[in-house]
């Protein structure tokens, strides 16, 4: 196993500094004279809404793109990092929030990819199977090195790439967002990494949306907004009010369940459902589940990792076959229907990973917005370009997407704004019934109480939601009923009323006291 090299100095003073940090593109100032320190051996937290600037800074912090103007100064010398190989060179590495993995290769050549180890010549597979191996057991993770990274759950392509970065011995080691796929047993591993890490004086700067993990571990926390630094202060005289207050200002909460309409039919009924689980399991990740959601009516599914939430949802929207079961959609039996045509039924699914299931990162803004709904605007082998700007100005506009326009590059904008474009090219094949899995996931708690905002709207409109999330806390937002599911199951239905306790106790998960 790698271990991060002790590093020299006193624990608590200032090994990287950012000094006056700006950086345009084009019109857009994406930081405006950012000052940002990083202590050695301390956990460094930076919080802000998405688009705020965060990923921007880190990005300029590990040479992965230049500063507009402003200095970097690493132990009390000014330098320039020239690329991300350089600054890593000078023990900075990053762990992405967008996973950058080879899903054709194997779990060993992803982490040793472009610095292999090398003996007479030729690359030392079976060194590094075996450092890979001790990587996996640091994180206590069951996964073989030679597993092609593309057979793995997307919480499992997350811990390779924490490990990927966990090999390099790093004096400073940049996480953005490393806990947005992960179950709450393995972020609890990666938190006594993090603590072992910094017992040995490396420095961690930490980006998440849990905020209220986030301060479990954090020693100082800043607050990015539009570009700017707004906020810093050490853990002992912070709170969760001072971070949200700093973030997205005062008066703020996720929504409540919408109300003033008519809950209508029944729009989606599964029936004694069942998914197999995954190749030689022998169980199954849903079990003969029974479930009926209304138009109008705004369903949460909740549960821990491998609770069965995301099978149910990718079996419902076609993208996995049950073994036994039926599903209605306003009383038809879609079984034989594809994806495309559970689609134009008015059956869709925004997936829990945008990256590789939601999105075209080739494509522009609008290309992505309008790609579900090509068939509205197209007759033989043409299409009509008027009816497909209109459709992407309307989606712009009606799922307030921060862009420049449709011709912008999809990867120009921020996670949650990415998030947004996502739900928009699903709301735009006007559904009668949307599945959304984890819709959050990697957005900041402004972009996520706008999301939440939109399907309360659509829902008074007649649309029938059903949404999965980890989170507890948005189970008590804009849900009508709450869905708890344990290894394949319902274990408990709520209304709005439930106390988080109970949610937590239905689903098997510790109530932990604070």
């Amino acid at each position: 196993m790698s271990q991060a090299a002790r590093v020299n100095g006193k624990l608590g003073e200032v090994v990287l500094a950012a000094r006056n940090i700006a950086k345009s593109y084009g019109n857009v100032h994406a930081l405006k004279g950012v000052n940002f320190d990083i202590h050695r051996g301390q956990v460094t937290t930076l919080f802000g809404e998405n688009g705020a600037g965060k990923s921007t800074l880190m990005k300029i912090l590990s040479g992965v793109v230049q500063p507009s103007s402003g200095e970097i100064i690493l132990d009390g010398n000014p330098v320039t990092f020239s690329s991300s190989t350089h600054a890593r060179e000078c023990g900075i590495s990053i762990i992405h929030q967008e996973l950058s993995l080879a899903p054709n290769l194997s779990v060993r050549d992803n982490i040793f990819m472009g610095r292999e180890i090398m003996k007479g010549g030729v690359v030392d597979f079976a060194e590094e199977e075996r450092q890979t191996r001790a990587l996996m057991e640091e994180l206590e993770e069951d996964i073989d090195p030679l597993t092609p990274v593309e057979d793995l759950r997307l919480g499992q392509q997350q811990i390779v790439e924490i490990a990927r970065a966990l090999s390099v011995n790093s004096r400073i080691l940049i996480m953005d967002e490393p806990t947005s796929a992960l179950s709450a047993t393995e972020v609890e591993v990666l938190f006594k990494v993090i603590q072992d890490l910094t017992s040995r004086g490396v420095s961690i700067v930490y980006i998440s949306h849990h905020l209220e993990e986030a301060l479990q571990i954090t020693n100082h926390a800043v607050v990015l907004r539009d570009g700017k630094m707004t906020a810093y202060a050490e853990r002992k005289d912070i709170d969760l009010e001072w971070i949200v207050r700093n973030m997205v200002g005062d008066n703020f909460d996720l929504g409540s369940p919408p109300t003033g309409h008519e809950i209508g039919r029944v729009a989606l009924s599964i029936n004694e459902l069942t998914v197999p689980g995954p190749s030689g399991a022998a169980y199954n990740s849903v079990n003969r589940l029974s479930l009926q959601v209304k138009s109008g009516e705004v369903v949460c599914i909740y549960g821990l990792m491998g609770a069965g939430r995301t099978e149910l949802l990718e079996c419902v929207a076609g993208r996995l076959r049950s073994s036994g079961g039926q599903i209605l959609l306003e009383g038809r039996d879609v079984a034989g229907l594809s994806i495309a045509d559970r689609i134009a039924n008015g059956l869709v699914l925004v997936p829990e990973d945008r990256q590789r299931d939601g999105l075209v990162q080739t494509m522009t803004v609008g290309s992505n917005l309008s790609l579900a709904s090509i068939r509205a605007f197209t007759k033989g082998l043409f299409t009509s370009g008027r009816r497909e700007r209109d459709l992407i100005d309307d989606s712009i506009k009606k799922v307030h997407v921060k862009t420049d326009g449709g011709g912008a590059a999809i990867g120009s904008l921020s996670g949650g704004n990415q998030q947004k474009v996502v739900i928009g090219k699903m709301l735009a094949t006007e559904p009668r019934v949307i599945l959304l899995d984890e819709p959050s996931r990697g957005i900041d708690i402004g972009a996520k109480a706008e999301v939440f905002k939109l399907l309360a709207e659509r829902a008074k409109q007649g649309l029938a939601v059903i949404y999965s999330t980890s989170e507890v806390n948005e189970c008590l937002s804009i849900a009508h009923r709450i869905i708890v599911m344990h290894r394949g199951r319902i274990s408990a239905e709520f209304g709005s009323d439930v106390t988080k306790e109970k949610i937590m106790a239905a689903s098997g998960e510790a109530v932990i006291a604070h």
